[in-house]
């Protein structure tokens, strides 16, 4: 009775077990059907590189001559149109300079050009560890990047775990940039996925406002660890741990 008695309790502990592990791959089945993503698109700036190295942007400081202040305000009045193209790199630092009232030579705009490589050369590692990881998995992936022309010709020659993405969409040879519309869809067109098969990943909200707008899935990259907290809690584990 006792043999019986326990071989029954196994019995139904099995059967429990199994029923419980076919439930819990039927959930992960139609989790990952109605979140199913193709392809990956993310941001390098702030997202797959890190914050500005504060040791280039001391050399921009002494090779400009400017205060903090001085340097913040002009490094960035023009960004976008160097971003979108409008401006080169060369013609980008001689705004720079006539914002602030003066002139930069040309070993001057050569060094400036130098460090704001430097300055967005920082690797965030966890981030392009998993892009690698993703590759390796057969998952598409890709950069869309507000980068002006000699930012992204340097990080390409820096860098050359670039050429592991599908595709890369520098905005500067769009001749636009994010948040407008059209560089999306030109990116997914270029991935050969459907929009809302992407999931898009950049540190600012009005990129990724204007991606989930056409159909993109996204997230906000603030920091690695919420990141994953929010991909987590989407339901998404199953791509992290690709």
């Amino acid at each position: 009775m006792l043999t019986s008695s326990s071989s029954s309790s196994k019995n139904i502990k099995s059967a429990t077990a199994n029923d419980a592990n076919r439930a819990k791959n039927t959930a992960q089945r139609t989790e990952n059907a109605a979140k199913r993503i193709d392809a990956v698109l993310f941001d390098y700036g702030m997202v797959l590189s890190g914050p500005p190295d504060p040791v280039a942007w001391a050399v921009l400081r002494a090779v400009s001559e400017f205060d903090e202040a001085r340097l913040h305000a002009a490094y960035w009045k023009f960004r976008h149109d160097y971003d979108r193209g409008a401006l080169t790199g060369r013609s980008y630092w001689d705004a720079v300079a006539a914002h602030a009232g003066v002139r930069f030579d040309g070993a001057q705009v050569d060094a400036l050009m130098a460090a704001d490589i430097d300055l967005w050369s920082q690797l965030n590692l966890p981030m392009v560890e998993w892009a690698g990881r993703l590759q390796r998995a057969g998952v598409r992936t890709g950069i869309l990047s507000n980068i002006g022309d000699a930012i992204g010709e340097g990080v390409v020659a820096r860098l050359p775990w670039l050429a592991g993405f599908d595709h890369c969409v520098w905005s500067h040879t769009m001749r636009t940039a994010k948040p407008d519309p059209a560089i999306y869809l030109k990116t997914a067109e270029a991935l050969k996925t459907e929009v809302d098969r992407i999931l898009f990943i950049d540190d600012r909200a009005e990129n990724v406002v204007a991606a989930a707008k056409l159909g993109m899935q996204t997230v906000h990259y603030t920091t690695h660890a919420e990141f994953e907290r929010e991909m987590r809690g989407r339901g998404l584990g199953w791509l992290l741990d690709a």
